[in-house]
This record gives C-alpha cells, structure tokens and sequence, in this order.
C-alpha cells in the first residue's frame, strides 16, 4: 500500500516537474528568509542602544523582497541553464556565458529587490536608502554570484538524479542480430536505464516527443523519458515511424492522434487518445495534414 502512495506521488511529480519543483523552491526560500529576518531582529534586539531604531517589519521586508526577487527570477535561471549546461567541453565559451549570466541575475535581482522595499517603505510613510550604489551593488553581487553557482550545480545534480531515478531513454546501438544499424534507420525500441535497471520501450508506443533543453522527452504511457538528443535529430530518425512536428518543441505520433481542431487564428489543437491535448502551431500545419494523408 505504502509502495503504490509512492509511485502515485512520483507519477504526479512526473507529469509537471516543473510547477513541483518551483513550489518547493518556494517554499524553502520563505522559509529560509523567515529564519534569517528572525535572526536579524534578535540579534537588533540585543543591542540595547539600537533597540528601537529598527521597526519589526523591516527585516521581514528586506529578506522577503531578496526571496522573491530571486524566485522571479527563476524561469530565466533555468532557461539560462539549459541554453548552457555544464559541460568538460567548451569551458572558456561556458565560463563567459554564466560570467554573463551571474551580472544579469544580479542586476535583475538587486533592482527589483529595491524597487519593493521602496515601494513598502514609501508605503509605511519613510524611505529606503540603498546606499551608495557602486559598494553596494558589489556587495550584493559578491552574494548573488555564489547564489548563481549553488543554483546551476544544484540544478545540474537535481537533473542527473532525476533523469536516474524516472529512466533515461537511450537509443540502441544495434539490432538484435548484432548488425550495426544505420544512423537514419528508426530504431523499434529504445533502452531506457532505471537505476540498475534497463528495460525498453517500443517507439510506437511513445505517443509525443518534447524538447526540453539538451534532451527530448519521449511520453509514452504517462511516463516521460529523456533522451539526450535534440528535436530536430530524433525526428530525422522517427519520421518514417509516423511522427511529424507540429511545434518548434513538439512532434506526435499519427496512431497516437483522437482529433484535431483549429482556431480563427490558423494555430489549433491536437487531442491524443490519452486525453492529453498538444498545440498545433500553423507553421506545422500543412506538413501533418500531408503526412496524414493517404497516399
């Protein structure tokens, strides 16, 4: 019973890892920035002579404005992190990006970090002073540089260790007489390595493919598998399978489809026999109606 409320959990987790994973980002972050404004005013507190020059809800504003500035910030961390994942290869192009992108969350940060405690203070009736925005701005850069290096090495680990546990997809090297298989032959199945498992899965049951960064989520089943490979390389691969674009981040399966309807605008929708439903951008549109139809 235990075992079967463990899968549901992870099987849900699986199906939006994103918005999961964003909320428990969340909640660490205001929970972090509830210790740390508690231990500000405590140790305000114990000096008597400064004792009540700082009202209460001023460190609850400062470290609360920092947590959800970086929180915001987020989306474009990750997408950043994507774009240039660590890797041994490339590392002089790799250091400039994340140089980069380590100014450009700062600044972000620290600008919107201030705006909302100039907005708070003018709206308790003070002022906020940042100070003098060269030191300052170093000082708080100084924090959001190593902020910007936990991020994307605990970023890459969460996705190594996650990639393990749900199973990486793999293509198979060769067929089952040993043949070497020609690199735009489709494949029938794909190896997919669960921590010291491997198991396959059949390319027709996969019902759509994602891009998502450096990889291409395969869905089949429910299930998602990452495949380190990009869109537009798999359906080279895939497409005398059955499987046609239909998004600059999306392709489907033919046998996979239920229906497909369109809007005033040319883009439409696709609905799957799963009851999952994928977005047809027009630029895709008279490719799959030429795909799907008969010869």
């Amino acid at each position: 019973m235990t075992n079967d409320k463990a899968i549901s959990v992870f099987e849900r987790f699986d199906q939006r890892p994103g918005l999961y994973s964003y909320l428990l980002l969340a909640l660490y972050f205001f929970i972090n920035a509830a210790i740390n404004a508690s231990s500000v005013w405590m140790e305000h507190r114990r000096d008597s002579s400064s004792a009540n020059s700082l009202q209460m809800w001023e460190p609850i504003v400062w470290e609360y404005s920092s947590a959800i500035s970086t929180l915001l910030l987020f989306p474009l961390l990750f997408w950043w992190f994507n774009r240039y994942p660590l890797q041994l290869s490339g590392v002089r192009r790799q250091l400039l990006a994340h140089l980069l992108g380590s100014l450009l969350f700062s600044v972000l940060h620290v600008s919107l970090m201030v705006a909302m405690r100039e907005l708070v203070y003018h709206w308790q009736g003070g002022n906020y002073n940042f100070g003098p925005l060269v030191r300052e701005f170093f000082y708080e850069y100084r924090k959001d540089v190593w902020g910007y290096l936990s991020f994307i090495i605990g970023y890459q680990l969460v996705l190594f260790v996650y990639s393990r546990i749900k199973g990486e997809a793999h293509q198979l090297d060769s067929t089952e007489d040993n043949v070497t298989m020609p690199a735009t032959k489709a494949p029938e199945h794909f190896l997919v390595k669960k921590l010291d498992k491997e198991f396959l899965i059949r390319t027709d049951d996969i019902d759509w493919l994602e891009a998502s960064g450096n990889y291409v989520n395969l869905h089949s089943k429910d299930r998602i598998y990452p495949l380190r490979a990009t869109l537009s390389s798999t359906l080279v691969q895939l497409s005398c399978k059955g499987f046609s674009r239909i998004h600059r981040s999306l392709a489907v399966n033919h046998n996979a489809i239920d229906s497909i309807s369109y809007d005033s605008s040319g883009d439409g929708d696709i609905l799957l026999k799963s009851g999952q439903q994928l977005a047809l951008s027009r630029r895709y549109k008279e490719a799959l109606r030429a795909a799907l139809s008969p010869v």
